[in-house]
């Protein structure tokens, strides 16, 4: 089989478990780091740019090219007899794209809320501290999709922030009862079907799970996402919390 489609599992039993493709903040990752940057604030100028129609059409093509970025992993993988249940897509960035889809047709301020919140944080710390590296080469479709997918989630919720809304911390709420609305059912169905969405059944694999387990435990690990969900929601919401303030000053 061609490097391209390798999965993690054969680059294992190839390489070993602990064989990386290229270093984090290596030469490959800061260019796809800055390709991803680029092409965020690029389509995010252009979409600020642009008239209402336009605007439409830009949201739609990014909602297009996120379902299509899904499918061509899931469609990759099972052409080439590679898939299993961990390729379902049920972690919280894949959730995400369906949300993206829902807003696009519906236009919810929950949806938009919870991209923000989550999707944004959530999206940026994939791309900076990757967790898909165990595979042959840069140029494989896991790698290539990984990035391309988190680039664009990162994007959708900066484009509707970018033509006017404005996140709340009152929402807060409703982030938090999705997030763990969302992670319950997810933590049994790992249990039955031996998987790791949420990174909630093996903190190996990803640096900020493996961060967690160095300092609380293997057994206690899951508790470090409390506080790393509560900083993240605070760096997110601070600056609005700030604007409001100096709003009701003036």
């Amino acid at each position: 089989m061609n490097d391209f489609w390798k999965s993690y599992d054969i680059t294992h039993a190839e390489y070993g478990a602990d064989y990386r493709c290229y270093p984090l903040y290596g030469t490959v990752h800061l260019m796809e780091l800055a390709i991803s940057l680029a092409f965020i604030v690029g389509a995010a100028l252009w979409y600020r740019r642009s008239s209402a129609r336009t605007r439409r059409r830009i949201l739609v093509g990014v909602t297009a090219l996120l379902l299509l970025d899904q499918a061509a992993l899931l469609l990759g993988m099972a052409l080439t007899g590679q898939w299993n249940w961990g390729y379902l897509p049920l972690h919280l960035c894949n959730i995400n794209v369906f949300v993206c889809l829902y807003n696009t047709i519906t236009d919810r301020n929950w949806c938009k809320e919870e991209l923000y919140a989550l999707c944004i944080p959530g999206a940026m710390l994939a791309l900076l501290c990757p967790s898909w590296l165990d595979v042959p080469s840069w140029w494989t479709l896991i790698n290539l999709h990984s990035v391309s997918i988190h680039a664009l989630l990162v994007l959708y919720p900066v484009l509707l922030v970018a033509s006017g809304y404005r996140p709340s911390p009152r929402r807060v709420p409703q982030v938090l009862a999705f997030l763990f609305g969302s992670a319950l059912p997810i933590y049994f169905l790992n249990q039955s079907l031996n998987t790791n969405f949420y990174f909630l059944n093996d903190p190996y694999g990803n640096i900020i799970t493996s961060t967690f387990t160095a300092l609380l435990g293997e057994k206690y690990y899951i508790l470090g996402f409390l506080p790393a969900t509560a900083l993240a929601l605070l760096l997110m919401y601070l600056p609005w919390a700030a604007d409001d303030k100096k709003k009701k000053r003036a």
